[in-house]
């Protein structure tokens, strides 16, 4: 009986794995910038003394409008995942930013509801109706904006999936086998 060693099949499992989970949200000529210490709860109480740097935010997009100097975009914060999306838990939000795209974006384009990832400069607070009540927005300037594709549980592509299958077995007689699967 001879045994198979299963140690290249492992080595290019966990190269494939580095390869699809290495998507960067940020672009690598940004990353240096991004001060990832500023949380979303110290920025949504003081965001002036934030003002100039830059962070990564994501959440659910209310609305847009259009400004004299570009696009606002009102989003309702989520924490991110490991891969910088937002996780689709409205629950977990603490509160609400505005992002200002200063080159023009077509609200049309923006589909309310969608999610994002944002890399952005803080510039200071901005205050306004939330509706009938005064509401203090962080207010960021994207540097850079990652829209996600919706969820669509028609197709199957739409979620990433992992998996790893091993297998093995005797048979009856003089059979033997053994099996290794990745999938993607």
């Amino acid at each position: 009986m001879r045994l198979v060693s299963f140690k290249p099949l492992w080595v290019a499992a966990c190269i494939l794995i580095a390869a699809c989970s290495s998507q960067r949200v940020v672009p690598e000529s940004l990353e240096p910038l991004v001060d990832r210490t500023v949380g979303f709860r110290e920025l949504l109480t003081d965001p002036e003394s934030y003002q100039g740097r830059v962070v990564v935010l994501g959440g659910v997009i209310l609305k847009a409008k259009r400004l004299k100097a570009g696009t606002q975009i009102e989003l309702l914060q989520l924490p991110l995942d490991t891969r910088e999306r937002p996780i689709l838990d409205r629950r977990q939000s603490q509160g609400r930013f505005l992002a200002i795209q200063q080159e023009f974006l077509d609200p049309a384009t923006i589909v309310e509801g969608s999610t994002m990832t944002i890399a952005g400069e803080v510039s200071g607070g901005k205050t306004d109706y939330l509706d009938d009540v005064e509401y203090r927005y962080p207010v960021v300037i994207i540097k850079h904006l990652h829209p996600w594709p919706a969820p669509s549980y028609d197709n199957p592509q739409s979620r990433p999936r992992f998996s790893i299958g091993l297998g093995g077995g005797t048979g009856v007689g003089l059979g033997g086998g053994g099996g290794f699967a990745i999938g993607f």
